[in-house]
């Protein structure tokens, strides 16, 4: 039989036939599994970790089927170590079974930094890389030298570091600097009605230290603002660089601030017309 002939055979179209209904049976079959394997159409919610301990995340997916894996750590005195802090996927956000649950926690240790190297920079300076480095300024000691404001030693709690040491993020540095050779001194900053870091910065700006801080209404510092400071604020009155001022914070719930600067700038003219 010639293959033209077998083409139009009867023989040839049953063949046909069952090979076509083969490969639609064939197709259901892998579309079915694979639908069945990848859980096709459900979808689950992901609840909020966020606060959760490993313990409770263990029960969680063996529970669920959820696979759990730890991408990245931040500490953060404040949360209970190995808390998670971050997720991926969100909370609420719709996922199929089994999924990946990549998670930030709170390390139990502060990340460690090298120690840059302070030593002759001005003080502008050296605050904007320590807080590039995540560390703190601390206490600022001045003393004779003809480069004013040059940093002259770096110290961590009392002891001069070393450039490169490794240290804890948060730390706070003290600076030793030179005074400059004309003893200048500094203008008693107004600090009434200012937050606790406004207070800060204006005093590291005037090479002033903070002193003694009195929270009167609980350490709140998102509503706490000076009401009272010690040297207090008066029009050219001067202070050594390096030394230190006293506040008192109150809650701005409780005191009306803007009636008190009113008040202490109207009582601070007043003052001054007196001498005269």
């Amino acid at each position: 039989m010639s293959l033209i002939d077998f083409l139009k055979s009867r023989l040839f179209f049953k063949h046909l036939l069952l090979a076509i209904v083969l490969t639609i049976v064939i197709v259901y079959l892998i579309i079915f599994s694979l639908s069945f394997y990848t859980h096709h159409g459900e979808f689950y919610t992901v609840p909020d970790f966020r606060g959760k301990q490993p313990d409770e995340l263990k029960v969680y997916a063996e529970e669920n089927g959820f696979d759990f894996v730890v991408v990245d750590s931040l500490y953060d005195a404040k949360l209970p170590k190995g808390s998670v802090i971050l997720q991926d996927p969100l909370p609420n956000s719709k996922v199929k079974h089994s999924r990946t649950m990549y998670l930030t926690v709170v390390s139990s240790e502060p990340e460690k930094v090298s120690m840059p190297n302070l030593i002759d920079l001005s003080l502008r300076q050296t605050i904007s890389l320590l807080e590039t480095y995540g560390l703190q300024i601390g206490s600022l000691e001045y003393i004779p030298d003809m480069a004013k404001n040059a940093v002259l030693k770096q110290k961590y709690k009392g002891v001069e570091i070393e450039t490169g040491k490794p240290i804890r993020k948060g730390s706070k540095i003290d600076l030793v600097l030179g005074q400059g050779t004309g003893g200048d001194k500094m203008t008693v900053p107004f600090l009434l009605g200012k937050k606790q870091s406004e207070v800060m910065k204006i005093l590291r700006a005037s090479s002033l230290n903070i002193g003694t801080e009195v929270f009167e209404d609980s350490k709140d510092t998102v509503h706490a603002r000076v009401y009272k400071q010690s040297p207090a604020y008066g029009a050219g009155r001067l202070i050594n660089m390096g030394q230190s001022i006293n506040v008192w914070y109150r809650s701005d719930k409780k005191v009306n601030f803007n009636e008190l600067i009113k008040n202490y700038k109207y009582d601070s003219t007043a003052n001054e017309s007196d001498n005269f």
